[in-house]
């Protein structure tokens, strides 16, 4: 029997075609890429092809942009039911509160998996796994949400449940899933590539592992002993496609394709679901239209140690507190901006929530500290002590470090001003979210009433063009 499976991830509320980051053998450059009516004209040729397929997402669904988080991902359940998938698990989908999640999900056509996630009582929160039967074939879909969700997160994120790593729980979910008889079991994780990978080491009988959260673009499928891996990119811009043919209960053959969704292979966007945007879009047609300023480069949160996109945003939250060092978190989400125009519709794509700015009192040595620590999070040899996201983001500063060193030792020298940071000095510096600074770190915390989008705004009204700025982290 052959088998489809199509599968998107870390679409982060983009609804529509976007801007979106590609490499060539010289440069960075920007193409039109995305959108859920274009993923549905994909999926529907998928079904086309072969009517026993099946379709599922990722996570990272329900945020990410301006619509979306005023909506607290309402906006987006029409759409999604209309692509017909089969299961879903989640991260920043818990950003509206767990409670606001089983909202959501009693609105949806299909399940939230999560087989590491539990409630106050020590209960599954949510669904650990489903069985779908296709073709004659019994596949079991066991899911995991992302373990950082009650660890790195903001609070509300994990309000009365916690969440392991989830290598106890898939095995006992393969344990149940044999014992059903199933013919092939797949995993659908948004715990990223390397705890993906750490994870199958572990729990044996794993068949396909459609893995999220890192933004991975994987043109070729891996394997992890036996298991398949897949992983699609982020903001809808890719669709795999993983095709099998199965006997006898086993994978016999499989072949794949990353598609870019950039229009090329067919024009065509399914309808539907294109009416369905547009009127969620309508909206906010005026803050789309809003010119603010330009830039002479690409905006972007594509590297993992500095990126040009968050070098901006933090220059604002300087110019607008009056302070010279300033730090946000490693976001992943965020569609590029291409050079050209900026709208206040992609100061939103910067930061939807639009968080308040904050100031506080740091030492030297906590600077230090907390920048030692954000480094094992993000590169720890252990992969389930990986926290997610990329290197915390800094203005004001430049940091050299050695990647390899062991953990509290990487950080070589940390200049500011043009001289060595000093550890016993006190140093005033501006903020967004917790992810930015931690609670445990500072003194004197005070939020100056200021809000994310209202400093860029401030910004681009005196420095109409945006210029590239040197890195803040540097490989020694």
């Amino acid at each position: 029997m052959k088998l489809s499976i199509g599968f998107i991830n870390d679409v982060h509320g983009y609804m529509e075609p976007h801007p979106e980051l590609y490499y060539d053998c010289q440069k960075e450059y920007v193409k039109n890429a995305g959108g859920y009516a274009r993923i549905q004209n994909i999926f529907k040729k998928i079904r086309a092809e072969n009517p026993n397929a099946l379709f599922f997402d990722g996570g990272d669904t329900f945020h990410g942009t301006v619509p979306v988080v005023q909506s607290k991902g309402e906006v987006l359940i029409p759409v999604l039911n209309q692509l017909g998938f089969d299961a879903m698990v989640g991260h920043w989908d818990f950003a509206y509160t767990p409670r606001h999640l089983l909202t959501l999900g009693s609105q949806l056509d299909y399940p939230i998996l999560g087989c590491n996630v539990f409630d106050e009582n020590g209960n599954q929160f949510l669904k650990p796994y489903k069985i779908s039967e296709i073709g004659g074939l019994k596949i079991g879909i066991i899911g995991i949400c992302s373990s950082i969700i009650d660890k790195t997160m903001p609070e509300k994120f994990s309000e009365g449940i916690t969440v392991t790593d989830g290598i106890e729980e898939t095995n006992q979910c393969v344990r149940e899933l044999r014992d059903n008889a199933v013919d092939v079991i797949i995993l659908l994780s948004h715990n990223g590539y390397p705890q993906d990978i750490e994870l199958l080491k572990k729990v044996e009988g794993i068949d396909i592992c459609l893995s999220a959260h890192t933004h991975n673009r994987m043109y070729e499928p891996k394997k992890a002993g036996n298991c398949i891996i897949i992983q699609c990119g982020c903001h809808g811009s890719f669709v795999g496609h993983l095709m099998l043919d199965i006997e006898n209960r086993m994978i016999k053959h499989f072949d794949y394709k990353l598609i870019e969704t950039d229009g090329s292979i067919d024009e065509d966007e399914d309808v539907e679901v294109k009416n369905l945007v547009e009127k969620s879009l309508q909206p906010f047609s005026e803050m789309r239209n809003k010119v603010l300023g330009t830039t002479d480069h690409i905006l972007h949160r594509y590297s993992t140690l500095s990126s040009t996109m968050d070098d901006f945003l933090l220059s604002a939250v300087n110019f607008a507190t009056d302070v010279e060092i300033s730090f946000s978190n490693g976001w992943r989400y965020g569609a590029p901006i291409d050079v050209g125009n900026i709208t206040l519709w992609d100061l939103y794509k910067i930061v939807p929530m639009n968080p308040s700015i904050s100031t506080t009192e740091l030492t030297g040595k906590e600077i230090f500290e907390m920048l030692e620590e954000n480094l094992e999070r993000t590169f720890s040899a252990e992969p389930m002590k990986q926290m997610g996201g990329y290197v915390k983001r800094c203005n004001g500063l430049k940091i050299l470090m050695r990647i390899e060193n062991p953990p509290g030792y990487r950080i070589q020298e940390i200049y500011f001003k043009g001289t060595h940071l000093e550890k016993d000095k006190v140093y005033k510096v501006a903020f967004l979210t917790e992810q930015g600074i931690p609670k445990k770190f500072g003194k004197n915390r005070t939020e100056n009433g200021l809000k994310a989008v209202e400093a860029m705004v401030k910004y681009l009204e005196e420095h109409s063009l945006i210029e590239k700025s040197g890195d803040s982290f540097l490989l020694v």
